[in-house]
């Protein structure tokens, strides 16, 4: 049996709270939040032994595993806190507000052995997984284009605001919503190399961005535009969409179906054939102990169980949506943020040398239409 502690228990962590204690393997030891009434009323209806001092909670109450459901800005310290003591990390997205921050947590998870997990709960999505199955076959051949989108209705008004929509404490929509696209565009394609024509703009928040909008550059050549507005009530809930343009095919996906178109030139796989194919998430999704929100969120909480009782550390298979993963999410992100910036295509990051340089691979193996665009654009930077 695991015991895990779960800090936090606002939106998704009283969430994670409900999968988790659920969970047949696990043994939710306590639970701890700064707010007096929550813990009341879960000590009172549960008899769960809460806390509202994380120090406290984590020196008096034995532990395998923490779940960190808290505002972004707190998790680097919090997550710290839980590496000092030898415990695995669940921890939401995104996992810090400093890719620099992301990388010291994940090599120090990485060099203590422990599992880590971060909460992009769209890699558990049967159709998503099913598009990485996909490519990874490569039956749509060689992708030269990517879509990724995100629309839902969360700041509609400029009056009143949250954690999420301030810049040191949540980091906006782009680290709240453009980090689920950028994460499935990391899975898929890997880290890109350069960024150009980020726009991350205002509607109604007045400290941060509602809306981002920018294309992805990767080696060989392939671009993805990033598309999100967390302002749009047209939407009922969010919706993150992918679509992907090969040279044997096209593949469109949501949460709810993978579409497959495939030419003649391509080789079906099994179960597929020429022309278009659907597949639904009913019949993609596995099963899972509760439900809650989604699947995805239950088999993703499942994941990390799984993680922690392999055995042999060298068996536990904490490489999805691990605190390395995630920090090339955090890349992205701060790429993205340093290119609206500078207002052209900028790469960054720790390693700027080398991203440049991969920069200059990806240009010069690129089709000859996309390396004269990336040449004007560079030509427009030196000519301001």
């Amino acid at each position: 049996m695991i015991r895990v502690g779960v800090v936090g228990v606002g939106k998704m962590g009283m969430s994670h709270l409900s999968m988790i204690r659920a969970h047949p393997g696990v043994e939710v030891a306590a639970v701890c939040d700064a707010t007096g009434y929550v813990l009341d009323v879960l000590g009172k209806y549960t008899g769960l032994r809460t806390f509202t001092d994380y120090g406290r909670m984590l020196d008096s109450i034995e532990l395998d595993a923490v779940v960190i459901s808290t505002p972004t800005a707190s998790h680097y310290a919090l997550v710290n806190q839980a590496l000092d003591r030898g415990l695995h990390v669940f921890c939401e997205k995104p996992l810090s507000l400093s890719a620099a921050q992301s990388e010291e947590l994940a090599a120090r998870a990485a060099d203590l052995g422990l599992v880590t997990q971060v909460g992009y709960h769209n890699r558990f999505v049967g159709a998503f997984q099913e598009v990485k199955r996909l490519l990874d076959s490569g039956v749509i051949g060689e992708v030269s284009h990517v879509l990724a989108e995100s629309y839902g209705p969360v700041v509609l008004k400029p009056k009143g605001s949250t954690w999420r929509s301030k810049r040191e404490t949540g980091g906006g929509s782009l680290y709240d919503y453009a980090a689920h696209p950028l994460d499935l565009l990391s899975w898929f394609l890997g880290e890109p190399v350069a960024a150009g024509g980020t726009v991350l703009g205002r509607i109604f928040s007045a400290e941060t961005d509602d809306e981002v909008y920018s294309t992805l550059f990767y080696e060989g050549g392939t671009s993805a535009q990033l598309s999100v507005n967390w302002s749009d009530e047209s939407q009922r809930k969010m919706t993150t969409k992918i679509t992907i343009w090969g040279s044997k095919g096209k593949i469109a996906a949501d949460r709810q179906e993978c579409q497959l178109y495939l030419r003649d030139t391509a080789e079906p796989p099994a179960g597929y054939e020429h022309g278009w194919n659907v597949r639904y998430t009913t019949e993609l999704t596995q099963p899972v102990w509760f439900y809650l929100r989604g699947e995805e969120y239950s088999a993703q909480l499942a994941y990390f169980v799984e993680s922690i009782a392999a055995v042999e550390v060298a068996a536990r298979p904490h490489r999805q949506n691990s605190f390395g993963s995630a920090s090339v999410t955090d890349r992205a992100i701060e790429l993205l943020i340093a290119d609206a910036d500078a207002g052209s295509s900028t790469p960054v990051g720790r390693a700027e040398p080398q991203l440049a340089a991969a920069g200059a691979a990806a240009v010069a193996t690129a089709p000859v239409a996309q390396r004269l665009g990336w040449l004007r654009r560079t030509a427009g930077k030196v000519a301001r």
